[in-house]
């Protein structure tokens, strides 16, 4: 797969540096650190963004009387995590409907880091939890810069980083969930894959894959595209490189075990890990139930939440049928695809639907390119527009609605 080039891709910059240092003009920069240099101004929007969502939030929280640190680090899942890290797996909660809620539902990298991280630092696994999501965080907004200067170049790039730490759900990058650690691993793992860096596309979608159930999209589209180079290379008759193989049987390590993992523990091998989903009133039903639930939001009175929701998810599919139109590399259209199909397919927890599409990073192409390209005034105005609703929702969110987030 060859990736498209802009006249200020990685590899120009790495070859005029090297030139630079032959001609004894400059000393060499590791390549590394010149690519942190590149994304520095990214970074920084992404930083500045993240900051300020969150400053609006704690402001409001300290007005109502509430903990920020407490909404932060032990919310919602953020508690199963914290609970899991502290005591390991082996809660249960039996609810007066039938209902059987187990903690084998959540994916054991996370919260194996946060006891890494407690071992060794003294500190709370909610304040251990919040410095690997931070963490996590800027290191996703690294690689999706990477990603984007690849594609199409530094402005586009940092603007991709912008609107995805702007997006409404971004208060969810603050806290101690889940889902930068897989944007993290979800970014490079891609990067690595229009690099045709193998071994690393593999073991990054390993890690994803142990991260939360929808990081099998990132296995998806390290097989979509080794599945692509081995037809393309056998149909001319060529040996396929060996590395191809190894990345695409690493890839789904990571989920596969664990699911197998849970379904060994629960007596199912195969149908275990499902049947705890079960218990959480999550399944795959081809999107029967999320339509259920958007017929009763546009028939009946419903949360603002529920409402935001579906409009959220509405424009993520108009986004995905853009990013299409415009034929991007193989591996961002299976992933963004596969985790689009994973939201929109999957039954339960509708409110939740816009957190699972924040890994989603490449369907925000099309708006970054758009941005590139428009009036440097159109672009603050839509910056700016962002940012407010970004911060006012993520306060609601995680202050005000009344459902999990």
């Amino acid at each position: 797969m060859r990736a498209r080039r802009c006249p200020l891709s990685a590899e120009t910059l790495e070859r005029a540096d090297r030139a630079a240092a032959a001609a004894g003009t400059t000393r060499p920069v590791p390549r590394w650190r010149a690519a942190l240099l590149r994304a520095a101004p990214a970074l920084g929007l992404f930083a500045a963004a993240r900051l300020t969502g969150l400053l609006v939030m704690a402001g409001w929280a300290w007005h109502i009387g509430r903990s920020p640190r407490a909404i932060l680090a032990r919310a919602w899942d953020s508690d199963w995590y914290m609970l899991i890290a502290e005591h390991g797996y082996g809660r249960i909660l039996y609810w007066p409907d039938g209902a059987v809620q187990s903690d084998l539902a959540f994916f054991p990298l996370y919260p194996a880091l946060v006891r890494a991280v407690t071992t060794v630092v003294p500190v709370t696994s909610g304040s251990a939890g919040l410095l690997i999501s931070w963490t996590a965080a800027g290191a996703a907004a690294w690689g999706i810069y990477a990603v984007g200067e690849r594609l199409h170049g530094r402005r586009t790039a940092t603007l991709l980083v912008l609107l995805w730490g702007l997006l409404p759900h971004s208060i969810v990058l603050s806290m101690a969930y889940t889902e930068p650690v897989l944007t993290a691993f979800a970014a490079w793992s891609l990067y690595a894959l229009l690099t045709r860096r193998w071994l690393w596309a593999g073991v990054l979608a390993s890690l994803a894959g142990l991260s939360r159930p929808n990081g099998i999209a990132v296995a998806a589209a390290v097989l979509a595209v080794a599945a692509c180079e081995v037809i393309r290379a056998l149909g001319r008759r060529e040996r396929v490189d060996r590395r191809i193989w190894a990345g695409a049987a690493l890839a789904p390590v990571g989920w596969c075990g664990y699911v197998l993992s849970v379904g060994i523990r629960t007596g199912d091998p195969l149908g275990g890990y499902f049947s705890v989903q079960r218990g959480w009133t999550s399944t795959f039903d081809f999107g029967i139930g999320a339509l259920k639930v958007v017929r009763d939001i546009v028939l009946r009175p419903a949360l603002f939440s529920l409402l935001v929701a579906l409009l959220i998810v509405a424009a993520a599919v108009l986004l995905f049928a853009l990013s299409a139109l415009e034929k991007p590399p193989p591996a961002l259209l299976v992933y963004s695809g596969v985790l689009l199909l994973i939201t929109v397919g999957g039954s339960g927890f509708f409110e939740s639907k816009p957190r699972f599409l924040l890994p989603a990073f490449p369907l925000l192409l099309p708006l970054a390119r758009a941005m590139a390209k428009a009036r440097p005034k159109a672009a603050v105005v839509v910056t700016v527009a962002l940012a407010g609703l970004s911060f006012a929702y993520g306060t609601y969110l995680l202050t005000l609605s009344p459902i999990a987030l």
